[in-house]
C-alpha cells in the first residue's frame, strides 16, 4: 500500500490555542481582556510568527477571541446562557408508516435555487468547497487513467480511492483493507445497496428518529416497515428501546456520529453495545458515516465498525457532506455481507464512474482532503457558534436548539403552538428554505420543529435571513 500523509498531527499551533481557550472557559481571561501580541507568543512558545497566527485564527474560528484593527486580539463575549435541548424523541414503536411524500418534494423542488437562502439541505456550499483543486485532480485523473475514465472498472470499484478509505479508517479505529470496500454513487447509494443485501419486501427496519427523509423513502419505496426509535439529541438512540423491539425487527440503520438532523453522537461503549446487540440476535446493521469526518473537538468519533468482530456492520461513507455533493462518490465495508453487495450492485449499476473516484483519492492521497477537513471544521465550529448567538438573541423565547459536537445541522424545537409548515410557508415568501420537521419522520410528530444547515458561508445577508427566521417563527403560531 502507497505512503499518504493525510493522518491528523498533533500541531502545535493547536496546543497553543487550546491553552488559551481553556484560560478564557475557565473565566481566567474575561470579556474585553487583550491577549499577548503574535510576536509575545512567538517569544514565549519559541515559535515562528506564521505559528503565532495560526493560534489566533485558530481562537478566532471557535468564536472566542475578535481581532480588532490596529489593536490587536481582544476576548470575544462568551455564550453564558445556553438554550434548553430538544426534547428526547418519544415515536410510538408501532404506529402505521405514512410517508411525508407531500412535503419532501415541496422542500426538495427548490434544491438548486440560488435565488433562495438554502438552509433547507444538509450540505456544503460555495468556499466551504474546494473546487478549484478537485478541478485539477480531475484533469489529472483523466490522462493517467486508461482511455481517460471511459472503460467501465472492476465491479468492486476504483482500486485507488479503495486503499485511501481503507487507510482512512485507523481515524475511526477500523482495520479495513482496499479489499473490504466496494464503491458506490454517493452514500444513499451504498444503503441502498445495502438495504437490498440484506432485506426484502415486507422486511422492518428500525431507524433513529427524526431522520435523514432519504432513508426513511428509499426504505419504504423497497417494502420495508419502519420502527422509529426514540433518539436522545446528545447521545443517539436508546439502547433499551432497541432491546424492547428486537424480536421485531430484521435489520437496523443507524448514523451513528452527527445524526441528521439531532446532531447526537453514541458513546463508544453506546456503538459497543448496540453492535453486540445485533450480533447476538444476527441482525444486520447498516451504518451510515457520512458526517464522521466532520468532527468539532479534537478527535474524530470512533464507528459502530470498529467494534464489529464478525462482519455484521455494513459500513457506508462517501465524500458528498465534506467535498463536492455533486461528485456522487461513496463507498461501503459491507462484511459478511460483501458478495450480496456487490451481487446488487452488478445488477442495478455494473459499475461506478472511475473519473471522479480516481481524482477523489488522488486528493486523499496528496494530503489535501486532511488539509481542506481541518479548515472545513474550524469554519463549520465558527458557524455553529456564530448561528447559536442569532438563534438566542432573535428567536422566540423559549426555543430549543440541540448541541451538535460536528456535523451541519441545527435542529431547532419551538413551543408547540408555532407551526413549522406555516413557517415554511411564510419563510419562502421572504426568499429563506428552512426544513420542517415532519420530513424527518414517517409518524405525526416534530410539527413545532426545523433543520437548518450550517453549511452556507458566513455573511451579513446569512444573519439577516436567520433573524427573518425568528421574526416570522413569531407569526408561525396556530393560536
Amino acid at each position: 500500500m502507497d505512503t499518504v500523509y493525510f493522518m491528523e498531527k498533533n500541531f502545535l499551533y493547536i496546543e497553543i490555542a487550546d491553552t488559551i481557550a481553556n484560560q478564557i472557559k475557565r473565566g481566567l481571561l474575561k470579556e474585553g481582556d487583550k491577549l499577548p501580541s503574535t510576536r509575545s507568543i512567538c517569544s514565549e512558545y519559541q515559535v515562528s510568527m506564521n505559528t503565532a497566527k495560526r493560534v489566533f485564527w485558530e481562537l478566532e474560528s471557535q468564536s472566542l477571541v475578535r481581532a480588532v484593527p490596529q489593536s490587536g486580539y481582544f476576548v470575544s463575549k462568551q455564550l453564558t446562557e445556553r438554550p434548553p435541548l430538544p426534547e428526547v424523541s418519544n415515536p410510538t414503536l408501532l404506529a402505521n408508516n405514512e410517508e411525508p411524500r407531500e412535503i419532501i418534494t415541496k422542500v426538495y423542488s427548490n434544491m438548486g435555487n440560488r435565488n433562495l437562502t438554502l438552509f433547507s439541505y444538509s450540505t456544503l456550499y460555495d468556499d466551504f468547497l474546494p473546487l478549484a483543486k478537485m478541478k485539477k485532480e480531475i484533469v489529472n485523473a483523466s490522462r493517467s487513467l486508461v482511455d481517460g475514465g471511459g472503460e467501465y472498472e472492476s465491479v468492486q470499484g476504483n482500486l485507488n480511492l479503495r486503499r485511501m478509505v481503507a487507510l482512512q479508517s485507523f481515524t475511526w479505529g477500523g482495520s479495513l483493507q482496499e479489499e473490504d470496500i466496494i464503491t458506490a454513487n454517493g452514500s444513499m447509494n451504498a444503503i441502498s445497496l445495502c438495504m437490498l443485501a440484506v432485506g426484502k419486501a415486507g422486511d422492518t427496519i428500525a431507524i433513529e428518529s427524526p431522520c435523514y427523509p432519504g432513508i426513511f423513502q428509499l426504505a419504504m419505496d423497497l417494502g420495508f416497515k419502519v420502527l422509529e426509535l426514540p433518539t436522545d439529541p446528545l447521545t443517539g438512540i436508546k439502547i433499551e428501546a432497541l432491546e424492547s423491539v428486537i424480536d421485531q425487527i430484521d435489520m437496523c440503520l443507524l448514523i451513528s456520529n452527527y445524526n441528521t438532523p439531532l446532531g447526537s453522537c453514541m458513546p463508544d461503549e453506546n456503538k459497543k453495545a448496540v453492535v453486540e446487540l445485533l450480533e447476538k440476535h444476527q441482525i444486520p446493521l447498516i451504518e451510515d458515516d457520512v458526517y464522521g469526518d466532520l468532527y468539532y473537538g479534537k478527535q474524530r468519533p470512533k464507528c459502530c465498525k470498529a467494534f464489529d468482530k464478525t462482519g455484521n456492520v455494513l459500513w457506508c461513507s462517501s465524500v458528498s457532506k465534506t467535498l463536492a455533493p455533486g461528485y456522487r462518490v461513496g463507498w461501503v465495508a459491507a462484511g459478511k455481507y460483501k458478495e450480496k453487495v456487490l451481487h446488487q450492485k452488478l445488477v442495478h449499476s455494473i459499475s461506478t464512474p472511475a473519473l471522479m473516484q480516481e481524482a477523489v483519492a488522488n486528493f486523499m492521497k496528496s494530503g489535501s482532503y486532511d488539509k481542506h477537513l481541518r479548515k472545513l471544521r474550524q469554519k463549520l465550529y465558527s458557524n455553529y457558534q456564530k448561528y447559536l448567538n442569532v438563534i438566542i438573541t432573535s428567536f422566540p423565547l423559549g426555543t430549543k436548539v440541540n448541541r451538535p459536537q460536528g456535523g451541519l445541522a441545527l435542529w431547532i424545537e419551538f413551543d408547540t403552538a408555532i407551526d413549522v409548515m406555516k413557517l415554511y410557508d411564510l419563510a419562502i415568501a421572504e426568499k429563506i428554505s428552512i426544513a420542517p420537521g415532519p420530513m424527518f419522520t414517517v409518524q405525526n410528530q416534530f410539527r413545532n420543529c426545523m433543520r437548518l444547515c450550517i453549511g452556507l458561508p458566513w455573511s451579513d445577508t446569512i444573519e439577516e435571513k436567520l433573524k427573518k427566521i425568528g421574526e416570522l417563527s413569531k407569526k408561525a403560531r396556530t393560536t
